[in-house]
């Protein structure tokens, strides 16, 4: 049955999946029109456009968004929906349709991987009400800059791993997350932070890892924060100190099926609003989404029931 009733705009990075999405388009293509009558679509260009196109699109009074890419593309879209910190349209919703190297925000969702079904379910899906992060932070030529974000923000461990696959496509070389997580974890051993959530007594340490999940995956599949709800209006704080690589090898695959919180050198908190503070003198990257966008300082603000998606968040 086709969708009759609501303005549909469709935003489309054709490099996401490495370039695979744009030799799918014409398949993308035909199975959104078999669920939707009518619908614009545009190809993104360069970074951040997708968030230009979301905000011009909502003004325009586009009711349904889908986002066709991965994690970075859904964030950029999902940016669009704010404009001077307020939501252009509390009624409008964002659809995805999975189509990158990571979609690790798809999992809280429960969105299918398959395409057809990804498309069918922003059809039938109900709309969900979900928290948005908001973050502070220092970009990389050390300017203020604030972004928003719907699964996960970290620094340490990710950002460092973010980077060195940037570095590794700006060289034309075969990224792969997985390989960049290991190079990396040989040599990087953590950073040592003050953090400070909501009123409580403040804590530092050496950590390889901080997220400030409002999702429970990130990584490629990572259960980092397995407890977080992305409509309980708090974040979940995970944070990892210093491990050995042995002790990486060795427990590390508690962060695939999320057992990790026991273990004794990880901490959980929960709260709505986060300060991070660097305690070294080099750089702390943070990223949000799977992208790498500055470094520490940074606070994060939840922004509760901030935005509409298709999906369902009570299945796990």
């Amino acid at each position: 049955m086709k969708h009759r009733l609501l303005k549909t705009r469709v935003i489309v990075n054709p490099a996401s999946n490495n370039g695979k999405t744009r030799h799918r388009w014409s398949e993308i293509k035909e199975g959104l029109k078999s669920f939707f009558k009518e619908f614009k679509y545009d190809f993104t260009e360069r970074p951040f456009q997708a968030t230009e196109l979301a905000r011009e699109a909502l003004k325009e009074g586009t009711e349904l968004l889908i986002g066709v890419g991965g994690d970075g593309t859904v964030n950029e879209i999902a940016n669009g929906f704010f404009d001077q910190q307020k939501v252009i349209n509390p009624q409008a919703t964002l659809g995805i349709v999975p189509s990158g190297t990571g979609c690790d925000l798809t999992r809280s969702l429960n969105i299918p991987r398959n395409l057809k079904n990804a498309i069918k379910f922003i059809s039938e899906a109900p709309d969900q009400s979900i928290d948005v992060g908001r973050v502070n932070y220092s970009s990389p030529d050390g300017q203020q800059a604030s972004r928003y974000f719907l699964n996960i923000a970290d620094f340490g461990l990710g950002g460092e791993v973010v980077r060195k696959v940037n570095e590794e496509r700006l060289k034309r070389k075969a990224s792969s997350y997985v390989r960049c997580l290991i190079e990396t974890m040989i040599s990087f051993r953590g950073q040592k932070v003050r953090v400070a959530v909501n009123d409580q007594p403040e804590v530092s340490g050496h950590y390889l890892i901080g997220a400030i999940a409002n999702g429970r995956i990130f990584g490629k599949g990572l259960k980092i924060a397995p407890l977080a709800k992305l409509d309980d209006n708090l974040f979940d704080i995970v944070l990892v100190k210093s491990l050995k690589f042995i002790e990486f090898c060795l427990h590390g695959w508690k962060l695939i099926n999320g057992s990790h919180l026991s273990y004794h050198k990880v901490t959980m908190l929960r709260g709505r609003q986060i300060k991070v503070f660097p305690l070294t003198p080099e750089p702390v990257l943070i990223e949000l989404d799977g992208e790498q966008v500055g470094r520490l300082p940074a606070s994060f603000e939840i922004i509760p029931s901030s935005l509409q998606v298709k999906g369902f968040l009570k299945k796990e």
